[in-house]
């Protein structure tokens, strides 16, 4: 598994998340409150919302859940947190680097519990730019399999500009440079309907495969981080193998 494939992370680690599900919608609705917030709350002229909105309806979050959080984060919703976006970097177990992506109404609550799971599970937590530099900013669109065929994925994704198509039996991953991640985007949604997944993302330059110990603190720390309510995303470089995973987390 590796640490750059978010759609592999998310099947893999499926069973765990269904046990925090109502964890994960409290992430879902943070950041569609904030996407309506940042703009209209009107999804169709508000991409950041409905990029949010899709992907609760993605982790099955209920309709009422979603109407509440758009309506918090319009005037008089209700919603007077002011929440920043912010962003860790540091080291995990193995060498691993970690970019942590959070939305937070209160900084150092944030910094001072994602520097304590760092440090409980062998990590460092690191300034601003001390992993980033590691990895490419992209845009990273994803549609189930049964959305489209390749072909057609590809071909719509290229002639708007995209940088990658990866297609297999789980779906279809495409890849733009952030500059175009809107306009792939729109002519993806025009053409098969809204993504799965659609959000600016980090990639990895290289990967780094951790020894066995190594990754069972990872994962540990994974958890613990993803457990946390203000943070939002965590990406890493590492590269586990998939008999690996299947044993560390069976």
């Amino acid at each position: 598994m590796a640490g750059h494939s978010q759609f592999k992370n998310i099947m893999h680690r499926k069973g765990a998340q269904d046990a925090k599900r109502s964890k994960i919608f409290n992430k879902l609705a943070r950041e569609i409150t904030v996407a309506a917030k940042s703009g209209l709350p009107d999804p169709a002229a508000n991409p950041r919302l409905r990029a949010a909105i899709l992907a609760g309806r993605a982790q099955n979050m209920p309709r009422d859940r979603i109407d509440r959080a758009i309506k918090q984060g319009t005037p008089g919703g209700g919603d007077d947190a002011n929440y920043e976006e912010v962003r860790y970097e540091g080291y995990g177990p193995g060498g691993v680097a970690l970019i942590v992506e959070a939305l937070t109404d209160n900084r150092n609550r944030t910094a001072a519990e994602v520097r304590s799971s760092f440090t409980k599970y062998g990590g460092s937590l690191g300034e601003t730019n001390s992993v980033s530099f590691m990895f490419s900013r992209i845009g990273a669109i994803f549609y189930p399999a049964a959305a489209a065929d390749a072909d057609a994925v590809f071909e719509v994704a290229l002639e708007a500009g995209a940088d990658n198509v990866e297609s297999d039996e789980n779906g279809h991953e495409v890849t733009t440079t952030v500059e175009n991640f809107g306009i792939v985007r729109d002519a993806l949604e025009a053409k098969f309907g809204g993504a799965e997944s659609a959000r600016l993302t980090w990639r990895p330059l290289n990967t780094v495969a951790p020894s066995e110990d190594a990754a069972a603190s990872l994962l540990k720390l994974l958890d613990v981080l993803e457990d946390n309510d203000d943070v939002q995303v965590v990406e890493g470089n590492f590269d586990i193998s998939d008999e690996l995973m299947q044993k560390l987390t069976a």
